[in-house]
């Protein structure tokens, strides 16, 4: 029975595009992944950062870089075209950021106003953490400072002030021996400038279901009707090792420390030979999704076994639906 509630969850809320993957590494030579966009909208273009792993030497401004963001910019939403020559983010040599080490990987994109800002993890000897940036036009990237302490690599931006104060969804978690997978809760925070960060409030924890039990993980905030929705990765430990897939919850929209909703069941899971197979197998893994409240439609670029892209597609109600019935 449990079987058969997934399935429906998976084929009414989120369909698989039929060509995917959209994108894998043979689309940009030298790499060997490509994987795990942000995502947004920018004058009528779907643009997609993608976290970009290099197999051979990628040499920009006089230094090997293990890994790079670019820009993907598509009409249709399908086919992209990528600008491999000039990275959009690439880790560099001054403080505070050399203490990053190479992970311009999992980007967050938020807009507010008139800038996207864009959140991703670095990590090095002091552990992994959260760097804002921000950028107007995705030609020019402009770091502003790092956020959270270690270990927090995924604090994700609301896309408006609540109560005149940002806020943000952060994911810290604790090492467990043996299992680094454990300890991922979900926790809010504001801040009147996006830098300085406080009001810490706990908001879910893992392991109200069974695709969940060890950690999750958030991305940004979607503003709808009936609330905020956040899509969330998931991870299960399994005889083949963790195994990712992707839910959402349902915050409430003048309190977001209050949880109006969450689905039961995952509304993706690793199941086509291509989110099972790759550098990091059994994974569906979601930095973002774009929104459009007024078609009723959710489009995800979402990470395949830390290797290639996918793209899945909805109707936005149907999965707030699901959050607040519990689905």
């Amino acid at each position: 029975m449990e079987g058969e509630i997934q399935m429906m969850a998976e084929e009414i809320i989120l369909k698989r595009y039929p060509g995917n993957p959209i994108i894998t590494p043979k689309d940009f030579p030298g790499a060997k992944a490509v994987f795990n966009p942000g995502q947004t909208m920018y004058n009528g273009k779907t643009i997609l950062l993608l976290s970009v792993i290099h197999n051979k030497a990628y040499e920009y401004q006089g230094r090997i870089h293990k890994s790079t963001t670019h820009v993907a910019e598509s009409d249709d939403g399908i086919n992209f075209t990528i600008n491999r020559e000039e990275p959009f983010i690439y880790m560099t040599d001054q403080e505070p950021y050399k203490t990053a080490g190479e992970q311009a990987i999992d980007l967050r994109i938020t807009k507010i106003d008139d800038t996207y800002y864009i959140v991703h993890p670095g990590s090095g000897p002091w552990g992994t953490f959260g760097i804002l940036g921000k950028t107007r036009d995705f030609k020019k990237h402009e770091y502003i400072d790092i956020i959270s302490l270690p270990d927090n690599r995924l604090p994700c931006l609301f896309p408006e002030k609540i109560k005149g104060l940002y806020a943000r969804i952060d994911r810290p978690y604790r090492v467990a021996p043996n299992d680094f997978h454990n300890f991922g809760h979900l926790w809010i925070s504001y801040s009147p400038d996006l830098i300085f960060w406080g009001k810490h409030r706990p908001l879910l924890k893992p392991g109200y279901s069974h695709w969940n039990r060890t950690k999750i993980g958030p991305v940004p905030p979607i503003k709808t009707r009936e609330g905020w929705l956040v899509l969330i990765h998931g991870v299960v430990p399994s005889c083949t090792g963790h195994r990712y897939s992707i839910g959402a919850i349902l915050l409430d929209l003048e309190n977001p420390e209050i949880i109006r909703g969450k689905t039961q069941c995952s509304i993706l899971e690793p199941y086509e030979p291509y989110e099972l197979m790759g550098i990091v197998p059994n994974v569906v893994f979601v930095c973002g999704a774009i929104a459009d409240e007024a078609r009723d439609e959710i489009r995800v670029y979402y990470g395949c076994a830390d290797t290639c892209i996918g793209l899945a597609t909805g109707k936005l109600s149907e999965l707030v639906d699901a959050c607040i019935k519990g689905i």
